[in-house]
């Protein structure tokens, strides 16, 4: 049998089919996306079977591009008869508040909960659900789980949760929760398996259009720089990160309202913002102008700026471990963040780093006199995911 993992966001649709054995979950038979699923937009997939990519373009047709996108994930799953048989779907869902610590079952009563946590991650939650509801119509005889982002991090302390606000709030739900926790986990599971000193200090940094920080002791999550909802902490793509709450205050003072505030804050602010040209790493990377230049030294600055705070969380630092499409790719940022934490003793080898790019699998990069592991761990969010289903959906 095989667990089917999705993240539904609000253009794409990314899949895998993971095959089990026995409680097992294994690398995927079958991966892709489908891209173009934005109102009034050209769907496309794309996915990737026994080592060869394939591409197509989706007739129009009656519906929704999200619509069609589900008829053509069918249609290509029952035309490939090599897969195993689905037990279950597994969904991203990037918040699970206050009730949900833990993986779940979905049915109509989970996603009302749900549904009333859009606010804290509007980029994202309503298109989780949203995929969700299509599953369960496209797909009425399997199991949907959920799978949150927050869930992670439900081990850190209350003085990391909770914010110094009157208690009636934090009754409300108004405190830390941090994201990113399906990739955590996946990093954390895998340098538990690949190094002896995984279950002391360690930092991980999921840097992508989406950044944060986490900081953990044996392997569970003690501090990360997300907080009530996942703009807080670095700077990413186009989410500005941390900010004094004064410059709301201000904003609201010149006539600013809610959706022009949202938009700002989520859409049109970090890299882009500061830049003025691109979201993507790799663009500015490219670029010749000095806002390029600065949007990335304001970027690294705040790694090494939350990598410091965290680090002091714990009490030092014994692994240090980069993921998401930064964090994997760009060599360069891993080596000036090494160079400005040396004082914790990082120290990476220049030629281990350089080789440290597009891989799979999870590759060391430190530098034989250093006094602290440093990693470049590709993160499977999908993979966690179907882990999670596996145990909730049994055999």
């Amino acid at each position: 049998m095989a667990i089917l993992a999705v993240n539904a966001g609000s253009s794409t649709l990314k899949f895998a089919v993971h095959p089990l054995q026995g409680a097992t979950v294994h690398d995927p038979d079958l991966t892709g996306s489908i891209q173009g699923l934005e109102p009034g937009g050209a769907p496309s997939m794309a996915w990737t079977w026994q080592g060869q990519r394939h591409t197509r373009t989706l007739a129009d047709g009656p519906g929704t591009p999200f619509d069609r996108a589900l008829q053509a994930l069918h249609a290509l799953l029952d035309g490939l008869p090599a897969l195993p048989r689905l037990r279950a779907v597994a969904h991203r869902v990037v918040h699970g508040g206050q009730r949900y610590h833990a993986s779940v079952r979905v049915d109509a009563a989970v996603l009302e909960q749900l549904e009333q946590l859009d606010s804290l991650a509007p980029l994202h939650q309503p298109h989780n659900l949203a995929g969700i509801r299509a599953f369960m119509a496209s797909f009425p005889d399997l199991p949907q789980v959920a799978c949150f982002d927050t869930a992670f991090h439900a081990t850190i302390a209350p003085e990391e949760a909770q914010y110094a606000l009157p208690q009636a709030l934090t009754a409300q739900g108004v405190r830390r929760y941090g994201f990113h926790g399906l990739s955590y986990q996946f990093i954390m599971t895998t340098l538990l398996a690949r190094s002896t000193r995984a279950r002391g200090r360690t930092l991980m940094a999921h840097l992508g259009n989406g950044a944060s920080l986490c900081a953990a002791l044996d392997g569970r999550s003690q501090a990360t720089t997300m907080g009530f909802s996942a703009l807080d902490g670095l700077v990413m793509g186009t989410r500005c990160g941390a900010i004094d709450p004064g410059v709301l205050l201000y904003l609201l003072e010149q006539g600013w309202d809610h959706d022009r505030i949202q938009a700002l804050l989520y859409r049109q602010s970090g890299l882009l913002g500061v830049s003025g040209i691109a979201a993507d790493m790799r663009t500015l990377r490219a670029s010749s102008a000095p806002s390029a230049q600065f949007a990335i030294d304001l970027f690294t600055r705040r790694v090494v700026r939350g990598a410091g705070e965290l680090s002091a969380c714990i009490g030092g630092l014994d692994v240090l471990a980069f993921s998401g499409g930064i964090g994997e790719n760009d060599s360069l940022l891993r080596a000036q963040v090494a160079e400005r934490l040396a004082y914790l003793g990082v120290r990476v080898d220049a030629a281990l780093n350089a080789q440290a790019v597009h891989g799979r699998h999870a590759q060391a990069i430190h530098a034989r006199d250093s006094a602290v592991e440093v990693w470049v761990v590709p993160t499977d969010e999908g993979r966690v995911a179907a882990a999670e289903a596996a145990a909730l959906v049994p055999g």
